[in-house]
């Protein structure tokens, strides 16, 4: 062993008596730094603890407890009649320049190693205000969840003692209850003829979206998408590896024309469609293509990836059934979720396909994350069986309608000679398109000087730089008074701000 450590504790340890931390663990943090340094090197000897404890004004039990929990992690060892230690299998770190090892919070920006950057998953960050009045593209107001009825069905199940087992290891397919209550519910509402074994349980759409990509666009696959197009799933699919293509969206929805002049060309693996409410412009996919993309997905063997993510929003008529409904072929993944009629927060979705599509989504998703969360699942599943769910989608529809219909006559008595747009049948945004040659980035900079923040680039909606001028607003997550809020706002903005 050395000789008695020659290390200035006394002038370089520096504990704070108004932190959380106990003082021996700030006294166990500084140590290891320095040990981790070099400063402190294997075998070298430590302070005794009464004078340590002299050194730096504290008690001796403090040095005796950092001492002791050093030894206990493998940092130091006590030799009988010779004193305390670093230990000496420690590997030995050549000294650097003295640093402050107060700070316990590594604040290292740089890696040392080399890792995959994806630049495709980069996003704008929008700076927000705490109090300022927030414009999203479309998602559910979480003041409205049922927090109450969730609580309530939450705390019965953690109560039963035979529910013990949810908090075990569970099926990689999701909470077997729940797929039953799905089955019914799904096969009612959406006219699906499935059975448990069609259905995966997701944490939300997304990871639906992910896992079906990964199942198909390998080896750089082509998949066909609107020129406009939920950008999320562009990155996830750009992600996968897959080649994106597009086609045009219009009034009647994807162009399942140029779908098929492609599909002439050229072998396609995927088409991605939004069909209900299309992503972004809110479009319905008619019937006439519906059945035309049925069928050649049926003819050229593609699959198609039916994100239906707010389904249960349709307010001018009875929802127009998916496309998954008449998938006499087994062509169509269907793929929803619980955040757009609950909360964003409660991540529950399903993925709907074959049997054996499900199989390996499943074995792929096992590998992501093992499983769900199964007692939010069974709480989900109890109040679908009860009615819950439906009755809490009746109700905010009912509210999402007459905020829709509030926005849209606002929008159009005050800023209707600079934004065209069309009443969505459905969802929870408005696509507004700015009159040309005025420009959003104006509009945005000059709303958020005013407490008025748009969450999202507007740039997002352009996937392919086609200028269109397009931006997605939502409506549904604002109450009356601040949708009126945010029209009286635009509306003193816009006329002074934008410049032709």
């Amino acid at each position: 062993m050395s000789s008695p450590a020659i290390f200035p504790f006394k002038s370089n340890i520096d504990l704070d008596r108004n932190s959380n931390r106990h003082l021996y663990l700030q006294l166990c943090d500084q140590m290891i730094g320095f040990i981790k340094s070099g400063k402190l090197a294997p075998s070298s000897k430590l302070p005794g603890s009464r004078k340590l404890s002299e050194d730096l004004s504290i008690h001796r039990k403090t040095v005796i407890a950092a001492y002791d929990e050093l030894m206990s992690q493998g940092w130091i060892e006590s030799i009988p009649a010779r004193g305390t230690f670093v230990s000496q299998d420690l590997p030995i770190v050549n000294p650097k320049k003295l640093k402050d090892f107060s700070t316990i919070i590594d604040t290292k920006n740089t890696a040392g190693f080399n890792f995959k950057k994806r630049k495709h998953l980069i996003r704008k960050g929008i700076k927000t205000l705490l109090i300022a009045l927030k414009i999203d593209d479309g998602v559910p107001d979480h003041r409205l969840a049922p927090i109450e009825d969730i609580a309530k069905i939450y705390r019965n199940i953690t109560k039963k003692a035979h529910h013990k087992e949810l908090l075990m290891y569970g099926d990689i397919y999701g909470n077997i209850n729940l797929r039953k209550a799905l089955v019914i519910y799904l096969n009612q509402t959406r006219g699906l003829k499935i059975t448990v074994d069609n259905i995966l349980i997701t944490r939300g759409s997304q990871m639906g979206i992910y896992l079906a990509s990964q199942l198909l666009l390998n080896d750089k696959k082509t998949i066909i998408t609107g020129n406009t197009n939920y950008m999320t799933a562009d990155n996830t699919f750009t992600e996968a590896g897959g080649i994106i293509k597009r086609v045009s969206v219009d009034a009647q929805g994807i162009n399942t024309n140029e779908i098929e002049t492609i599909c002439k060309e050229e072998s396609i693996s995927t088409i991605y469609v939004t069909s209900h409410h299309h992503h972004p412009t809110t479009v319905t996919l008619s019937a006439e293509r519906r059945m035309h993309l049925l069928a050649l997905a049926q003819q050229y063997k593609f699959a198609i990836i039916e994100d239906d993510y707010d389904y249960d929003f349709h307010y001018s008529n009875a929802p127009i059934l998916p496309l998954a409904s008449n998938d006499t072929d087994g062509n169509v993944i269907y793929i929803g979720g619980f955040t757009k009629i609950i909360a964003p927060a409660l991540r529950i979705g399903y993925f709907i396909a074959p049997k054996e599509v499900v199989d390996e989504a499943a074995r792929l998703r096992r590998i992501l994350d093992r499983q769900g969360d199964t007692l939010l699942e069974q709480t989900l599943a109890r109040m679908i069986s009860n009615g819950d769910v439906q009755r809490h989608s009746n109700k905010v529809r009912r509210i999402y309608k007459a905020r829709r219909d509030l926005f849209c006559k606002l929008l159009q008595n005050k800023l209707g000679d600079f934004f065209d747009f069309e009443i969505p049948k459905g969802g929870m945004a408005v696509w507004l398109q700015l009159k040309k040659p005025y420009h959003w980035d104006l509009i945005i900079s000059a709303a958020q000087k005013q407490n008025l923040v748009f969450i999202n680039d507007w740039k997002r909606y352009d996937n392919n730089n086609s200028g269109h001028n397009g931006f997605r607003i939502g409506f549904a997550a604002l109450n009356e008074e601040e949708i009126i809020e945010v029209i009286e706002k635009l509306a003193e903005i816009i006329p002074n701000t934008i410049e032709k």
